[in-house]
């Protein structure tokens, strides 16, 4: 890109008439397909899963699902967030990871976390960057993929008092 030129990057949230996006994305940024679960449950998170534009071409996504814990606690839960390849390194990736950070503060969620292969370095390190802390070693989570570990990443964030 060239010195100067300002490019917008927009987000835009996810529905029925735009899901295709999100599955088209998907099916070239990850090694596993997804199931109809994943997405009602990406439709259902509303403004926790969000489609990314540069100059109009989506190139990124975020997945989110929200969880009840035991004491009635909500969480999130990132199912995935990928940016294509040419994409990478304009800050694409961190625009969706702060946009539900900011939604998890705006609503005194607690708790935020994904599950990353345990060979993903590039992703390892994108999360530590945000404060994200591998709290769990899952053996064998993934199928037909290898290696089949994943790390369970975890931020805790800071709770307002109400």
């Amino acid at each position: 890109m060239g010195a100067g030129r300002e490019v917008s990057i927009s987000l835009d949230g996810v529905r029925d008439k735009n899901l295709m996006q999100l599955k088209k994305l998907n099916t070239v940024l990850f090694p596993v397909r997804y199931n109809e679960k994943y997405y009602a449950d990406a439709l259902a998170s509303g403004e926790f899963t969000k489609l990314a534009y540069y100059s109009d071409i989506c190139v990124g996504s975020i997945a989110c699902r929200l969880e009840k814990k035991e004491g009635g606690a909500v969480c999130v839960y990132i199912m995935t967030l990928g940016v294509l390849a040419p994409y990478r390194g304009l800050g694409i990736g961190t625009r969706l990871l702060n946009h539900v950070l900011d939604l998890c503060s705006k609503q005194n969620i607690p708790e935020i976390y994904l599950h990353v292969q345990t060979n993903n370095e590039d992703a390892l390190n994108f999360y530590k960057k945000f404060g994200f802390e591998i709290t769990d070693t899952i053996q064998n989570y993934y199928t037909n993929i290898t290696p089949p570990d994943c790390y369970v990443l975890t931020k805790f964030l800071p709770q307002t008092k109400k």
